[in-house]
């Protein structure tokens, strides 16, 4: 009996002793890590323009929790660009895509009242083109 006692103990103090060790010392993992509070309001550029086209307004999350989409305002006008097609500096609060300005001008645009059903394949397809990409498959997580 005292020494499963002593053994709870030790655990316990264990798992204390990792916990404050993790609160005080960030985990690394390899790759990027974004938090949304960081993304949102980052000024999007395209290639060859100085100027910013809009800012991420928003964030848009498959069923499975997987990130999809950005949603850039510019100026009332609202975009949807794949999560891949935008990379970033978050130090400089910037992310710049791979498209010229024709490119950038021929983006469907839609607003607060009107958003896309991001989902339908036609969709989806459709945008990742605009950007030179292919849309990887959707996982579904059925909930009951």
């Amino acid at each position: 009996m005292l020494s499963n006692m002593m053994r709870s103990g030790a655990v316990a103090a264990f798992l204390l002793t990792a916990t404050v060790a993790s609160a005080a010392e960030p985990v690394q993992v390899a790759g990027n890590q974004f938090r949304a509070k960081q993304v949102l309001g980052t000024k999007i550029m395209i290639t060859g323009d100085s100027a910013a086209v809009g800012t991420v307004d928003d964030l848009v999350f498959d069923d499975a929790g997987n990130l999809e989409y950005i949603i850039v305002d510019n100026g009332g006008k609202l975009m949807t660009v794949p999560w891949e097609a935008a990379k970033f500096d978050l130090e400089k609060k910037t992310a710049w895509l791979s498209i010229n300005a024709d490119q950038y001008r021929g983006i469907p645009t839609y607003t607060t009242t009107t958003y896309p059903s991001f989902y339908t394949p036609t969709y989806r397809t459709d945008t990742y083109k605009i950007y030179g990409l292919t849309p990887r498959e959707l996982r579904v997580i059925k909930r009951r």
